[in-house]
Protein backbone atom coordinates (compact mmCIF):
# COMPACT_ATOMS: atom_id res chain seq x y z
CA UNK A 1 0.00 0.00 0.00
CA UNK A 2 1.23 3.49 -0.84
CA UNK A 3 1.14 5.48 2.40
CA UNK A 4 0.95 9.15 3.24
CA UNK A 5 3.86 8.78 5.66
CA UNK A 6 5.90 7.92 2.55
CA UNK A 7 4.43 10.96 0.78
CA UNK A 8 2.49 8.91 -1.78
CA UNK A 9 -0.99 10.02 -2.81
CA UNK A 10 -3.59 9.17 -5.43
CA UNK A 11 -5.43 11.95 -7.27
CA UNK A 12 -8.18 11.91 -9.88
CA UNK A 13 -10.32 14.55 -11.56
CA UNK A 14 -12.95 14.85 -14.22
CA UNK A 15 -12.84 17.70 -16.77
CA UNK A 16 -14.46 20.17 -14.36
CA UNK A 17 -12.12 19.35 -11.49
CA UNK A 18 -9.05 19.34 -13.76
CA UNK A 19 -7.91 22.97 -13.17
CA UNK A 20 -7.88 22.64 -9.37
CA UNK A 21 -6.31 19.18 -9.57
CA UNK A 22 -3.47 20.59 -11.68
CA UNK A 23 -2.76 23.29 -9.08
CA UNK A 24 -2.83 20.76 -6.23
CA UNK A 25 -0.60 18.24 -8.04
CA UNK A 26 2.01 20.91 -8.78
CA UNK A 27 1.82 22.06 -5.16
CA UNK A 28 2.20 18.53 -3.75
CA UNK A 29 5.08 17.69 -6.07
CA UNK A 30 6.87 20.88 -4.98
CA UNK A 31 6.63 19.54 -1.42
CA UNK A 32 8.14 16.17 -2.38
CA UNK A 33 4.96 14.11 -2.80
CA UNK A 34 4.81 11.28 -5.31
CA UNK A 35 1.45 11.80 -7.03
CA UNK A 36 -0.35 9.13 -9.03
CA UNK A 37 -2.94 10.75 -11.28
CA UNK A 38 -5.60 8.44 -12.74
CA UNK A 39 -8.03 11.09 -13.91
CA UNK A 40 -8.50 13.28 -16.94
CA UNK A 41 -5.19 14.42 -18.44
CA UNK A 42 -6.63 16.72 -21.10
CA UNK A 43 -10.01 18.37 -20.40
CA UNK A 44 -10.38 19.24 -24.08
CA UNK A 45 -10.26 15.59 -25.16
CA UNK A 46 -13.75 14.80 -26.54
CA UNK A 47 -13.57 11.33 -24.95
CA UNK A 48 -12.82 12.32 -21.36
CA UNK A 49 -13.95 9.88 -18.70
CA UNK A 50 -17.16 10.76 -16.88
CA UNK A 51 -17.02 11.90 -13.25
CA UNK A 52 -18.61 8.81 -11.73
CA UNK A 53 -16.20 6.45 -13.47
CA UNK A 54 -13.28 8.45 -12.14
CA UNK A 55 -14.75 8.35 -8.63
CA UNK A 56 -15.34 4.60 -8.85
CA UNK A 57 -11.79 4.00 -10.09
CA UNK A 58 -10.23 6.07 -7.31
CA UNK A 59 -12.50 4.44 -4.72
CA UNK A 60 -11.60 0.96 -5.94
CA UNK A 61 -7.90 1.72 -5.50
CA UNK A 62 -8.58 2.60 -1.87
CA UNK A 63 -10.72 -0.54 -1.44
CA UNK A 64 -7.97 -2.68 -2.95
CA UNK A 65 -5.47 -1.03 -0.60
CA UNK A 66 -3.28 0.30 -3.38
CA UNK A 67 -3.32 3.68 -1.63
CA UNK A 68 -4.02 4.77 1.93
CA UNK A 69 -5.61 8.08 0.87
CA UNK A 70 -6.79 9.88 -2.26
CA UNK A 71 -7.84 13.35 -3.34
CA UNK A 72 -10.54 13.58 -6.00
CA UNK A 73 -11.99 16.53 -7.90
CA UNK A 74 -15.00 17.46 -10.00
CA UNK A 75 -16.99 20.67 -10.42
CA UNK A 76 -18.84 20.42 -7.11
CA UNK A 77 -16.95 17.59 -5.42
CA UNK A 78 -20.26 15.76 -5.03
CA UNK A 79 -20.31 13.60 -8.14
CA UNK A 80 -16.94 11.95 -7.65
CA UNK A 81 -17.70 11.70 -3.93
CA UNK A 82 -20.92 9.77 -4.50
CA UNK A 83 -19.18 7.34 -6.83
CA UNK A 84 -16.08 6.79 -4.69
CA UNK A 85 -18.25 6.22 -1.60
CA UNK A 86 -19.88 3.23 -3.33
CA UNK A 87 -16.62 1.32 -2.88
CA UNK A 88 -16.22 -0.69 0.35
CA UNK A 89 -13.93 0.90 2.89
CA UNK A 90 -14.05 4.33 1.30
CA UNK A 91 -14.89 7.14 3.68
CA UNK A 92 -15.11 10.18 1.44
CA UNK A 93 -15.64 13.75 2.56
CA UNK A 94 -16.53 16.75 0.42
CA UNK A 95 -14.96 19.85 1.95
CA UNK A 96 -14.76 23.53 1.16
CA UNK A 97 -12.67 24.72 4.11
CA UNK A 98 -9.56 23.90 6.08
CA UNK A 99 -11.43 23.16 9.34
CA UNK A 100 -13.71 20.75 7.47
CA UNK A 101 -10.70 18.99 5.92
CA UNK A 102 -9.14 18.49 9.37
CA UNK A 103 -12.40 17.54 11.04
CA UNK A 104 -13.39 14.95 8.44
CA UNK A 105 -10.25 12.99 9.31
CA UNK A 106 -10.26 13.68 13.07
CA UNK A 107 -13.82 12.48 13.67
CA UNK A 108 -14.66 10.30 10.66
CA UNK A 109 -11.33 8.81 9.54
CA UNK A 110 -11.96 10.05 5.99
CA UNK A 111 -9.54 8.45 3.52
CA UNK A 112 -10.71 10.24 0.35
CA UNK A 113 -10.94 14.01 0.15
CA UNK A 114 -13.26 15.44 -2.50
CA UNK A 115 -12.91 19.03 -3.68
CA UNK A 116 -15.17 21.01 -6.00
CA UNK A 117 -13.18 23.16 -8.40
CA UNK A 118 -16.11 25.52 -8.90
CA UNK A 119 -16.25 26.34 -5.17
CA UNK A 120 -12.75 25.84 -3.77
CA UNK A 121 -10.17 28.48 -4.66
CA UNK A 122 -6.64 27.21 -5.35
CA UNK A 123 -5.10 28.57 -2.12
CA UNK A 124 -7.97 27.14 -0.08
CA UNK A 125 -7.50 23.83 -1.87
CA UNK A 126 -3.80 23.74 -0.99
CA UNK A 127 -4.51 24.49 2.66
CA UNK A 128 -7.33 21.90 2.79
CA UNK A 129 -5.07 19.26 1.24
CA UNK A 130 -2.32 20.08 3.78
CA UNK A 131 -4.84 19.67 6.59
CA UNK A 132 -6.15 16.38 5.16
CA UNK A 133 -2.67 14.91 4.72
CA UNK A 134 -1.26 16.04 8.07
CA UNK A 135 -4.17 14.93 10.26
CA UNK A 136 -4.82 11.57 11.86
CA UNK A 137 -8.04 10.05 13.18
CA UNK A 138 -8.63 11.36 16.73
CA UNK A 139 -5.90 14.04 16.51
CA UNK A 140 -6.13 16.96 18.91
CA UNK A 141 -8.99 15.52 20.96
CA UNK A 142 -6.95 13.62 23.53
CA UNK A 143 -8.39 15.98 26.15
CA UNK A 144 -11.98 15.01 25.29
CA UNK A 145 -12.93 11.88 27.27
CA UNK A 146 -13.76 8.93 24.98
CA UNK A 147 -13.71 11.04 21.78
CA UNK A 148 -11.62 8.51 19.87
CA UNK A 149 -13.54 5.48 21.14
CA UNK A 150 -16.90 7.07 20.33
CA UNK A 151 -15.92 7.85 16.75
CA UNK A 152 -14.12 4.52 16.32
CA UNK A 153 -17.41 2.69 17.04
CA UNK A 154 -19.11 4.78 14.35
CA UNK A 155 -16.39 4.15 11.76
CA UNK A 156 -16.31 0.41 12.54
CA UNK A 157 -20.10 0.09 12.32
CA UNK A 158 -20.15 1.90 8.98
CA UNK A 159 -17.37 -0.36 7.69
CA UNK A 160 -19.29 -3.47 8.80
CA UNK A 161 -22.65 -2.20 7.55
CA UNK A 162 -24.60 -4.63 5.39
CA UNK A 163 -27.90 -3.29 4.11
CA UNK A 164 -29.54 -6.72 3.78
CA UNK A 165 -28.62 -7.54 7.38
CA UNK A 166 -29.85 -4.11 8.47
CA UNK A 167 -33.18 -4.63 6.71
CA UNK A 168 -33.57 -8.16 8.07
CA UNK A 169 -32.90 -6.75 11.55
CA UNK A 170 -35.90 -4.41 11.20
CA UNK A 171 -33.62 -1.48 10.31
CA UNK A 172 -31.65 -1.71 13.51
CA UNK A 173 -27.88 -1.28 13.28
CA UNK A 174 -25.76 -4.21 14.39
CA UNK A 175 -24.01 -2.43 17.25
CA UNK A 176 -20.34 -3.04 17.84
CA UNK A 177 -20.40 -1.06 21.05
CA UNK A 178 -22.02 1.89 22.74
CA UNK A 179 -20.59 4.92 24.38
CA UNK A 180 -22.12 8.17 25.49
CA UNK A 181 -20.16 11.23 24.56
CA UNK A 182 -20.92 14.41 26.43
CA UNK A 183 -19.95 17.86 25.30
CA UNK A 184 -17.12 19.36 27.30
CA UNK A 185 -15.12 22.54 27.08
CA UNK A 186 -11.48 22.28 26.13
CA UNK A 187 -9.31 22.80 29.20
CA UNK A 188 -7.29 25.99 29.35
CA UNK A 189 -3.69 25.59 28.20
CA UNK A 190 -1.17 26.44 30.87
Amino acid sequence: MKLIKDKKILVAADWAGFPLKEVIVKYLESKGWEVTDIGVKDPDDPNVEMFHRIGLRAGSMITEKEFERAIIFCGTGMGVHLAAAKCPGVRCGVVESVPAARRCVIGNDVNVLSLGAWYVAPEMGKAAVDAFLSTKFGDDHEWWPDFYEYHKIAVDEMEAFDYDEYKANNFEVHKLGDLTLSLVDRPEES
